[in-house]
């Protein structure tokens, strides 16, 4: 039996928008064992992206049982959650996130310098990082000399260099022109090949169907969790 990696358990996220309740997310139960590559799909206000903050321990939901590597993230602290972000989890966001004034070992070092590790380690695991993604050479360079796609393979860099158990990326395609878009695509299918847990958010069905498994989101539930040969059927 794989090991699930996240257990979604009859999550609720519940807002108070003047009189009127929001559930963002309702009643959500989903798994995720250890190497899969789910793309959670929605159009937007569907809930996706709350319960990507939720799956990110971003955010905790309103009431259900989450659990991350067997950890219940709805009870901890911010402080635990702040921990749990950066041991656990690499993130990969649409805009890169990349800070400007700083050379891309040091953008990929920054998960590192939080998580305590020590500088002749933090360079070396960063420079390796950076190589994997095919820019070692430019570690010198500012992020603005970068093209677009140079700049969300730094990202991609940065989510690998802590080791995380999980991928978690927010529509990493959504800035990118389709030949690029193509590219971090591929390389997300070969950290999964290489056994990386990936979860890909968008709203963009004929991206989903670069995963493996796509859960659909739709009003907050989910009404469709299955093999990507299934999704594709039904479009």
């Amino acid at each position: 039996m794989e090991e699930p990696l996240i257990e979604l358990n009859n999550i609720y996220k519940i807002y108070q928008m003047g009189d009127e309740e929001v559930r963002a997310n309702d009643g959500v139960t989903l798994t995720i064992t250890r190497g899969e590559f789910v793309a959670i799909v929605g159009k937007s206000g569907s809930g996706k992206s709350t319960l990507m903050n939720i799956i990110g321990a971003l955010d905790v939901p309103t009431s259900g049982e989450y659990l991350l590597g067997g950890a219940d993230v709805g009870r901890m602290s911010d402080n635990q959650l702040a921990q749990i972000r950066n041991k656990m989890i690499g993130f990969i966001f649409q805009q890169y996130n990349l800070l400007p004034k700083l050379n891309l070992l040091e953008n990929v070092e920054l998960p590192l310098l939080y998580a305590g590790v020590g500088t002749g380690e933090r360079k070396e695991r960063a420079m390796a990082s950076l190589e994997r993604v095919g820019l070692e050479e430019k570690w010198r360079n500012l992020p603005n000399q970068l093209s677009g796609g140079q700049q969300q393979r730094v990202s991609i860099a940065r989510a690998l260099a802590g080791n995380p158990s999980l991928i978690l990326a927010d529509e990493p395609t959504g800035a990118l022109d389709s030949k690029t878009s193509r590219g971090v695509l591929d390389f997300l299918k070969k950290l999964n090949d290489e056994g990386n847990t990936i979860v890909m958010i968008t709203h963009d069905s004929t991206i989903a169907l670069e995963a493996r498994r796509v859960v659909q989101v739709h009003d907050g539930k989910i009404n469709f969790d299955g093999d990507v040969n299934e999704y594709s059927a039904i479009l």
